[in-house]
């Protein structure tokens, strides 16, 4: 296995199916450019006279489009910049903030990672979407699924402020889970 000599750039990109991490390798004397996602190689140009410009991929279940900027900063020195559906990184993962609820809990000695995607009530489990079946009860909404032998459920309830919005908590096994921070 060659060793990734000419790696520039690492990112870890958050997903509603998982953490996904982004590597870059571009040999500046040989032109090579190298785009690694999870570890498996998804794009390799060898011999770019060019050495400023773009690659374009796609990452996770959903196909997400990646775009890494290559450009020029002075010299032989380059900047490398990841843009998800369009926007810088970190546009991205605050406006993924606003339009998901990511919660990491431990069930019997196994780590799941759950993601509410709010625009369609979709919900991902360690990188699956789940099935789900949602109910309206006294105060708002429940979304039940299962994760193993444990039954799970969002619950929506509006905060009664404008700017706050629904409120979503996780309850697993009558616990409630507290959201994690990405």
């Amino acid at each position: 296995l060659e060793k990734m000599t000419d790696l520039v750039a690492v990112w870890e990109v958050a997903l509603s199916d998982g953490v996904h991490k982004i590597e870059f390798e571009h040999g500046t004397t040989s032109g090579k450019r190298v785009v690694y996602v999870d570890g498996k190689e998804e794009i390799r140009k060898e011999w770019m006279f060019k050495l400023v410009g773009k690659e374009t991929f796609t990452v996770g279940v959903a196909k997400t489009k990646a775009t890494i900027n290559i450009d020029a900063v002075s010299g032989f020195a380059y900047e490398y910049t990841l843009e998800i559906n369009g926007k810088s990184l970190k546009k991205y993962m605050e406006n993924r903030s606003k339009t998901t609820n990511t919660w990491v809990l431990s069930l019997g000695g196994t780590d799941y990672r759950i993601v509410l995607e709010k625009d369609t009530m979709d919900v991902w489990c360690n990188g699956k979407k789940m099935e789900t079946v949602g109910e309206f009860v006294e105060d708002g909404t429940e979304t039940h699924f299962s994760v193993g032998d444990h039954s799970c459920y969002i619950k929506a309830v509006s905060s009664g402020k404008r700017k706050e919005g629904i409120i979503h908590t996780l309850i697993v096994d009558d616990r409630e889970i507290p959201e994690a921070l990405e």
